[in-house]
């Protein structure tokens, strides 16, 4: 019987897959809009917190919010891009270890 795992929160939202296999485009999708969207937006929060705090305007308040926004989208997109890149080859080399005909698991 298959059993889905429990993961904590922040896994089940940033990447609650196992590894053991490569993601299918959809499910590669979920991890970088997750990724794309979770941290840059609470940092955009903050900032903006931080912005109105220390006195900003409201306009140059939202300018620093947008900024922080766009650019953590960005950056966390690209590292949730090479997540789902870095799991696919090593579901890829997993498997293809279990398969290959040196693994002492397959012989005898």
């Amino acid at each position: 019987m298959h059993t889905i795992p429990r993961y904590r929160l922040m896994r089940r939202v940033l990447f609650p897959y196992s590894g053991e296999e490569a993601l299918t485009f959809k499910q590669g999708m979920r991890v970088i809009l997750s990724w794309m969207l979770l941290f840059p937006l609470v940092m955009s929060l903050l900032v903006l917190a931080m912005a109105l705090v220390g006195g900003s305007s409201a306009p140059r308040a939202l300018e620093v919010f947008a900024f922080a926004l766009i650019s953590g989208a960005c950056i966390f997109g690209l590292l949730g891009w090479l997540i789902v890149l870095v799991n696919n080859r090593s579901a890829r080399i997993r498997r293809a270890w279990k398969q290959g005909p040196g693994n002492p698991a397959n012989e005898g």
